[in-house]
């Protein structure tokens, strides 16, 4: 079987990097232990190679569609749900009261990372029933939960999240599926939603939707929307179950991750629709962020899973393709010499070295926005607000820079592969497919960006920058004691600094008024910031590796250890220094994309 994934350079951002098993000593997590999640994680592996993988590419050619008003799936959905149910899989963060198993998140966000780069087109179906569940247990009634959690995290039932409407995408506050609240206390729910990923298929008895929707008389904008728990089937008296008139109305035909269906879902077509506050009226979108959020690490672990497949793939055939011949020391080449394999090369080194650094910088990220989660809610009370703080920060990169550059990396990949590349028989164009809806899921690169310049940079007047900073400043110390990592570290003070610059240059603009100039490339803050942060990564990973090899207290084998001070380099050489260019354009005066005279340039 082809390699698709490390499990050594999962296990040392685990371990070595993050320290992770260090949360085994709070009480919350007292029952696990480091032997136990490698158990788990090593189980989840085998299961990979035995029942995903396999099924990877017949998925692609027997995507999901739309007959006779179902949604047909590849068979493979149904055996996954039942084997993720049973083995605890789809809710394993939840508490033992609640079902689960206590896992901290950090360690779920690796699980999964093992299963998506297996096969990125199954695990959306437990990623959203796990977190519609983690919606309910939080905000709903103890009657709410009694009636839907145990189901979902058996996998006999499943979850799905309602946001998008046809004419309210990203604007959410434009909503116009109502509520009308009933005398037993339930709503009747009438609307449409499109694009709801997971959103039916015949191997679960039920899905339980949350919707977001209007209470009549509800305020106009955000502030009036609500959340509600809506069964595609509802209980009833005797426990049984009854069509409550959620209608699939079709499936969205995809470019990429065509094993995961996508459906448009009518609620309330014959007006016989019903669903139960979940929270709080007015509420809705304050809720429903908690599974967003988590939703959008998901997402860039599977924008990074699916990259780091395609690097594997990327590596076996530079490594088993003979072409051309080195060249030797003046420029001689010795055309009477046996091909080399084209990893020899310069230029295919370069974009191997590429898609590694893009790869392996996001795992670290996103293990490490995990583990501020799992920090977040059970360290110390004084430490739960800073680690909040960082997870809000780092969210909105977590999930933008692993679903940008994975595109970028795996199209260097297909630059590897040449004209293979573009054909169905090598994974690299299915892999190229289902990452490019990684941008899209579950907010816009532009929504993302909005969102880290106009709300997380700005939060608490600037102390969650601040604490980054702290957080990066730390890194740089404890690198700058190896004299082959100082340089690299004063790197990173320098772009660090270049980034603080273009923060107080651009707040300008918003102290001003003038807030839509200080959002206007927000994108390409996005891209600036996210190198400063995937450089800290990786300098961090460098510094760690340093310190084993120079320790002797090695897990891995030196070659490991000094390949991560390789790609460091690389990094920093190629990657960071686009910032320069970032900040240039940053501090720009002129707003080329701001037209006060309302005329077009694009006629």
């Amino acid at each position: 079987m082809s390699k698709y994934i490390s499990i050594e350079n999962l296990k040392f951002a685990l371990f070595e990097l993050l320290e992770s098993d260090k949360l085994f000593a709070l009480d919350h997590y007292k029952d696990l232990d480091k032997d136990s999640v490698n158990i788990m994680m090593d189980a989840i592996k085998d299961y990979a190679d035995k029942s995903m993988y396999p099924v990877f590419k017949e998925m692609d050619q027997q995507p999901a569609v739309y007959e006779d008003g179902k949604i047909i799936v590849h068979p493979a959905i149904g055996r996954f749900m039942k084997d993720a149910g049973e083995n605890g899989w789809i809710g394993p963060t939840f508490s033992y009261e609640d079902g689960g198993m206590q896992l901290p998140h950090v360690f779920h966000t690796a699980a999964s990372h093992i299963m998506e780069c297996a096969n990125n087109n199954m695990t959306g179906y437990t990623g959203l029933t796990g977190g519609a569940a983690n919606l309910i247990a939080t905000y709903g009634t103890s009657t709410l939960k009694e009636m839907y959690v145990s189901n979902m995290l058996e996998g006999k039932w499943a979850g799905t999240m309602c946001l998008t409407e046809p004419q309210a995408g990203s604007s959410l506050s434009d909503i116009i599926t109502s509520a009308s609240p009933q005398t037993d206390g339930s709503y009747k729910i009438k609307g449409h939603k499109i694009f709801i990923s997971g959103g039916d298929h015949e191997y679960s008895e039920n899905f339980i939707h949350l919707v977001l929707a209007r209470i009549e008389g509800a305020p106009l904008g955000t502030k009036g929307i609500s959340l509600f728990a809506v069964p595609k089937n509802r209980i009833t008296d005797n426990s049984g179950l009854e069509y409550n008139d959620v209608l699939t109305a079709g499936e969205f035909q995809k470019m990429g991750q065509k094993g995961y269906c996508t459906t448009h879902l009518v609620f309330g077509e014959n007006d016989d629709c019903y669903g139960h506050l979940v929270g709080a009226e007015n509420q809705g979108l304050k809720n429903m962020f908690q599974m967003m959020n988590g939703a959008r690490i998901d997402v860039g672990m599977t924008a990074a899973s699916v990259a780091t497949a395609a690097f594997y793939a990327s590596l076996q055939y530079a490594q088993e393709r003979s072409q051309g011949r080195r060249i030797l020391p003046g420029g001689v080449k010795n055309v009477e010499a046996q091909q080399t394999s084209i990893i020899n090369h310069p230029d295919v080194k370069r974009m191997l070295l590429l898609q590694k650094a893009v790869t392996e910088g996001s795992i670290a990220l996103l293990l490490q926005a995990s583990l501020y989660h799992d920090l977040s809610h059970h360290s110390s009370e004084e430490d739960k607000e800073k680690y909040h703080l960082l997870l809000e920060l780092l969210t909105p990169i977590a999930k933008t820079y692993p679903s940008e550059m994975g595109r970028v990396s795996i199209s260097n990949g297909l630059q590897i592969l040449g004209g293979y590349g573009f054909c169905t028989e090598f994974s690299l164009e299915q892999y190229y497919r289902d990452i490019r809806i990684m941008s899209l899921y579950e907010g816009t690169t532009g929504i993302q960006s909005l969102d880290l310049l106009g709300r997380k940079v700005v939060m608490k007047n600037g102390e969650t920058m601040k604490l980054l900073t702290k957080e990066i400043i730390a890194s740089i110390a404890a690198a700058s004691n190896y004299d082959d990592l100082k340089p690299y570290a004063d790197k990173l003070k320098s772009a660090s600094k270049n980034l603080e610059q273009v923060v107080m240059h651009l707040l300008q603009f918003a102290m001003s008024g003038n807030h839509e100039r200080y959002i206007a490339d927000a994108t390409i803050f996005m891209e600036m910031m996210s190198n400063v942060v995937i450089a800290w990564q990786w300098l961090k990973m460098a510094t760690t590796a340093k310190t084993a090899l120079v320790t002797g207290n090695t897990i891995q084998t030196s070659e490991f250890y000094e390949s991560k001070i390789h790609t460091m380099r690389f990094f920093f050489k190629y990657e960071l220094a686009k910032n320069n260019g970032f900040k240039e354009t940053l501090m720009d005066p002129d707003s080329l994309t701001i037209l006060e005279d309302k005329k077009s340039v694009l006629a």
